[in-house]
């Protein structure tokens, strides 16, 4: 587990970056495995393996951590939630003179803060049931402290393991696992009015999932 409770250092855009300090681990895991994800009201999940209505609705987080962060740290914030992880993106405030002055600031408002960050994630894992990701922005730089990576089974037949095992052989990617990270990340670019379109037409089903009588 890395420091800030989820699992390896990154950049915003697959800087990788694997370390930091193990204190902060051992700290970030005392809010593990709290807030658990209630089951949903009708005790099933969308078919195909969606689970989104055995866990509290995130549909709030950004508000939520806007009012729960401390005034200072950030000049704005992006929060973004999926079934495990909520990651919080902040941009410090003020400016750095230069790309080392920018990495300075963000090291230093990562040391700084530790200790009450541990403790909102705490608070947010208990109200939405995931883990918490951290990271910040200062000018052109950013870091993503820690992160969640989660295995995805799937079964692929030898046409589409050529086009991962392609990736590989170009140096695009270093694993098949992450050749297909690379190719999920590049659909996902070129689909976002889509996908959000989906993600919309979703939550309007939980609305009236919701609404129908118990079972």
């Amino acid at each position: 587990m890395d420091p800030d409770g989820a699992g390896e250092d990154s950049g915003p855009r697959g800087e990788g970056r694997r370390g930091g300090a193990r204190g902060e681990g051992r700290a970030e895991r005392r809010g593990e495995g709290r807030g658990r994800g209630r089951g949903g009201r009708h005790g099933f999940g969308r078919p195909g393996g969606w689970q989104n209505a055995d866990l509290p609705a995130a549909d709030d987080a950004q508000s939520w951590f806007e009012g729960r962060l401390p005034e200072g740290w950030f000049s704005s914030v992006e929060v973004s939630a999926d079934r495990e992880e909520i990651v919080v993106f902040g941009t410090l405030t003020g400016e750095a003179a230069d790309r080392a002055q920018a990495e300075g600031r963000i090291s230093r408002f990562r040391e700084e803060t530790r200790e009450t960050r541990i403790q909102i994630a705490e608070e947010a894992q208990a109200r939405y049931g995931r883990k918490v990701s951290w990271g910040a922005r200062s000018g052109e730089v950013g870091e993503l402290f820690t992160h969640l990576s989660v295995p995805v089974m799937t079964r692929l037949r030898q046409p589409e393991r050529q086009v991962l095992d392609t990736l590989v052989d170009a140096g695009v990617a270093r694993s098949r696992s992450e050749a297909l990270a690379w190719a999920v990340t590049l659909v996902g670019e070129h689909t976002e009015t889509w996908l959000s379109g989906l993600r919309d037409a979703m939550s309007e089903v939980d609305k009236l999932r919701s609404q129908g009588p118990e079972l």
